[in-house]
Order: C-alpha cells, then sequence, then structure tokens
C-alpha cells in the first residue's frame, strides 16, 4: 500500500481472499470518498454477471485477443480454484464497498479489448517460442521466485518486483502492453481524479504489480 497526497494505491491479487479484507478494513477505517478501480465498463459489466465471453464476442474482439481473453480467463478460473476465491473478487469487494457507502465509483483502467488488441499486434515471434517452451518445461515456474509463490496472499514488493524482471525479459510485449501501457493509462485517470477532487481522500485498487509503477509515475507527474 502506498500513500501520496489525496491517493492511497492498495496493491491486490485478484484471486486471494487477504485482498477483499484489505479492501474491506481499509475502507472502514479510513472512509475514502471515491474508490477506483482497475476496470473497464465492459469487465466491471461482466464481473457483476458473471458472463463469459462467447464466440459472439470474436466479430467485435476479432480473433487472435478473443482467444488470449478466453486463455487469460480459464488460467485465472483454475487458480481461483486452488484457492477457492472467485477471480477478480477484489474488484467486486471495491464496486460493493463503494455502492454500499455511497462513494464515488471510478473505472480507471484501458478498454480490454485496446490491451488484447495491442497484445496481438506486438506478441513476437521470439516470445512465442519462449511461451511454448515455458508452458512445456515449467522453466519460469521453476524459478526461485515461484517457490515462496502463496496464491492465498498479496505477494511482496520484492518478489513482485522479480516475477516482473522475468516477464521483461522473456515477454517484453506482455510487459508493454498489460503492465507499463496500462501502468501510464492508469495514472493519466488516478491524476484527473486527484486534480479535480483534491479535498476528497481517493483509494485505488489496482493489482499488486501495478502498485509501485502507477506510485512512481504520479509523483512524477505532480512533482
Amino acid at each position: 500500500m502506498k500513500t501520496y497526497q489525496n491517493l492511497t494505491i492498495l496493491g491486490t491479487s485478484h484471486i486471494s481472499k487477504e485482498s477483499v479484507e484489505l479492501i474491506g478494513s481499509f475502507v472502514g477505517k479510513n472512509k475514502p470518498e471515491i474508490i477506483a478501480v482497475e476496470l473497464d465498463k465492459r469487465r466491471l459489466v461482466g464481473l457483476l454477471s458473471e458472463s463469459r465471453m462467447n464466440f459472439k464476442d470474436i466479430f467485435e474482439w476479432g480473433v487472435g485477443p478473443f482467444l488470449i481473453g478466453i486463455i487469460g480467463s480459464w488460467i485465472q478460473k483454475k487458480l481461483g480454484n486452488i484457492v477457492n476465491v472467485k477471480p477478480g473478487s477484489d474488484m467486486l469487494k471495491a464496486v460493493e464497498m463503494a455502492k454500499n457507502n455511497n462513494l464515488r465509483l471510478s473505472l480507471i483502467d484501458q478498454d480490454a479489448r485496446i490491451t488484447l488488441k495491442k497484445l496481438v499486434k506486438n506478441f513476437s515471434w521470439k516470445e512465442k517460442g519462449n511461451l511454448l517452451y515455458d508452458l512445456t518445461l515449467g522453466m519460469v515456474f521453476r524459478k526461485k521466485p515461484m517457490k515462496s509463490f502463496d496464491l492465498k496472499k498479496v505477494p511482496s514488493g520484492k518478489l513482485i518486483q522479480e516475477l516482473l524482471e522475468i516477464i521483461r525479459g522473456r515477454y517484453p510485449s506482455i510487459y508493454n502492453v498489460l503492465i507499463e501501457e496500462r501502468n501510464y493509462v492508469m495514472s493519466k485517470n488516478l491524476y484527473k481524479l486527484m486534480s479535480k477532487y483534491p479535498d476528497k481522500k481517493i483509494l485505488a485498487v489496482v493489482g499488486a504489480g501495478h502498485e509501485e509503477g502507477i506510485f512512481e509515475i504520479i509523483k512524477g507527474i505532480k512533482a
């Protein structure tokens, strides 16, 4: 968790019960007036309705982004089943707290369609080869950072940085599109909120992998 001026950034895990409890506890104790979440309108609707992507979405998303979306959802569901937590429970908790406490809710993430289309466009053959190798032999998941990875908890800052460095090295497109570019989008949207409501306390709930990046970008903007 990081605080700068009227903004607090809470890094969470999308499949961690600990994250759900942290959000509830923070809102109860600190009484923020605005809650910002790592969602766009389409993802929010999908979470609230528990709807899944279907083949009709191919025409809107395109084949590549559709397949990545399906695979990503399948992986999150499998991981969620391990810890018995529905993927996105942290975001749903933040939305629920905003609604129950009559707080302003702000969606700060980039449209998922834009993100996935960029990923498909920039994903290189080398990265595809790395992905096939890693999925087949589990090279990434045998590395030291993964040995101490507990799905039930929010990863430590040190572990997150180690994992991000692995991704940056082996999958630069994934790092640039899913992490770095979205950090800038969310930072820009949070900066607008901070400027528009300078006297209101803002809580931003984002994936733990975005916390440090967003914090540093916003400090740079406000400097």
